[in-house]
């Protein structure tokens, strides 16, 4: 239990668990969308981007499993491969994508602007600091060590397969609150770009921050985005941010930068 006051603003927050790909590096969410695309090829399956964004934020092989549950995709599998998809095409196409995505996600491992800014000020205010992924500790590593060379380094990681169930459940958020001794969940952030990560908050009881901007819901890179026109831009993030809070998010942000004085507000 906290010994902070809980008069509002960041005093009312303890723990803030972020997500990793779309939230704190890989502006646009990329990394996972090559690597799954690559490991579909290889098996005969053309699997195009939007498809392959459709689970994001989830266990790595829970995300193929839901891919090859598509009516198209597992049509298309059998076409290839000559075989219905089930547990043993997941771990054929796990095996392909585990080094896939360990190299996609060491090239697009920048931290999003303002990251370190926000960790750097939630630590000022006692707050610690805690992720998540849906990526497993293999395809972590490289970018564990990228992150660190610039300045962020999380109090603690779960990955997936590290708890019985992945997101949407909220076992992840569950493992981290008991690692680090916080409670109740009501003092508890979650901050993702996903769909899935935000219902893992809600289920969690976590107050949960969507991030519209930086993440799977758009699939920009931070140029791309910043070359729309205006009008696009914005309506591809009232988009974005109406699924984020169709998800339940409590508050939605477009990006990490925007998250400490969104939360002090909110708190206030």
């Amino acid at each position: 239990m906290t010994d902070k006051a809980t008069n509002g603003g960041l005093g009312a927050f303890d723990l803030v668990i972020f997500d990793w790909a779309g939230t704190m590096v890989d502006f646009g969410c990329v990394a996972p969308i090559a690597a799954l695309v690559e490991a579909f090829a290889r098996h005969g399956v053309v699997l195009d981007e939007r498809t392959a964004r459709a689970d994001m934020g989830k266990a790595k092989a829970d995300h193929v499993r839901a891919l090859l549950a598509r009516p198209e995709i597992a049509d298309a599998w059998v076409a290839a491969n000559r075989a219905e998809p089930g547990e043993a095409e997941v771990a054929a196409l796990m095996d392909d994508l585990g080094p896939l995505m360990r190299d996609a996600a060491a090239q697009a491992a920048e931290l999003i602007p303002g990251a370190t800014e926000t960790v750097a000020a939630l630590r000022a205010a006692g707050i610690k600091v805690a992720s998540s992924t849906g990526y497993t500790r293999e395809m972590m590593a490289p970018v564990l060590v990228r992150a660190a060379e610039q300045g962020y380094a999380p109090d603690h990681l779960v990955c997936a397969n590290e708890t019985l169930a992945g997101r949407p459940a909220p076992l992840m958020i569950y493992k981290a609150c008991v690692d680090l001794g916080v409670w109740p969940l009501s003092r508890v952030v979650k901050v993702d770009d996903s769909e899935a990560g935000v219902a893992e908050g809600v289920a969690a009881g976590c107050f949960t921050v969507g991030l519209s901007a930086s993440g799977n819901g758009i699939g920009l890179s931070r140029a791309a985005l910043d070359a729309l026109d205006p009008e696009d831009r914005a309506a591809r993030l009232a988009v974005s941010g109406a699924l984020l809070k169709g998800a339940g998010a409590n508050l939605v942000v477009e990006t990490v930068a925007d998250l400490v004085p969104a939360l002090a507000a909110a708190r206030a």
